[in-house]
């Protein structure tokens, strides 16, 4: 009988990694970390490490803990550089579990309520148009002498108070323009106001005809789709060949257009 060795098996690895060495910077304190920089769940520990900032395991939790050594470089790179600031750096957990979950429970209501629950779209500003699009509006005599009104109120030269140098009172441009233009607005008044009537009279002439020649226009279009509408009365009323079906609503044999 021929005797095989035993197959040898690998021995199975620790989960965490123990060392003896205690780094000699000061300890983390937990409470100090903010609630997603630390997971307390039983048998997964782990923190961010606040000198390489990458999550971190954290080891002897019943005895010192601390933080087991890791590198630097995320996870797949190529001579990854080790945390010497970070590795065996004790750990203080002063949170309990339960006390660590209440207030990651607590915390999602307000997380969620800073979250904007629909995104409202930017209002279009309306396009500007340009100077040659720009139609100016005709101004009315009485809105020239308004402005020509509010102007002598309120300017000092009109009124003959601001003085010159020489205690001569100071002419007002602005002023006389306006006064101008107010009475030039006032002698085309007359003309203006008979270019607006013929317009009118233009404008009630033209509704008159047009509502004169709409009945005329209504027939001749009816006459020309009369043809078209006696067709497709007359394929309307033909009755299909074979057996009329037992279901279903029936079917309309008279034309719906009004009698004429």
């Amino acid at each position: 009988m021929t005797t095989t060795p035993a197959t040898s098996t690998a021995r199975k690895r620790r989960h965490k990694t123990r060392t003896r060495h205690v780094n000699h910077r000061p300890p983390i304190v937990v409470s100090t970390l903010n609630l997603n920089e630390i997971d307390l769940t039983p048998g997964k520990e782990h923190l961010v490490c606040p000198d390489c900032h990458t999550w971190c395991p954290i080891t002897g939790i019943q005895g010192t803990p601390k933080l087991v050594p890791h590198h630097s470089d995320p996870a797949g790179t190529p001579n990854p550089r080790r945390c010497a600031l970070g590795t065996d750096r004790r750990v203080v957990l002063d949170v309990t579990v339960g006390q660590w979950r209440t207030d990651l429970v607590e915390a999602l209501p307000s997380i969620a309520s800073r979250r904007a629950t629909k995104v409202l779209p930017k209002p279009k500003t309306p396009q500007v148009p340009a100077p040659s699009q720009i139609r100016p509006t005709a101004i009315s005599a009485e809105a020239a002498r308004q402005a020509f009104r509010q102007h002598l109120a309120r300017c000092s030269a009109c009124k003959g108070e601001a003085l010159g140098n020489n205690n001569q009172p100071l002419p007002c441009h602005d002023g006389r323009r306006l006064a101008v233009t107010f009475l030039r607005l006032l002698r085309q008044e007359p003309k203006r106001r008979a270019v607006r009537e013929f317009f009118a009279r233009e404008r009630r002439r033209f509704d008159r005809q047009y509502a004169a020649q709409a009945p005329a226009n209504r027939a001749s279009e009816w006459a020309t789709v009369l043809p078209a509408v006696r067709a497709a009365d007359t394929r309307r009323a033909q009755l299909p060949v074979g057996d009329a079906p037992t279901e279903g609503p029936s079917v309309p044999l008279t034309t719906l257009r009004p009698a004429r």
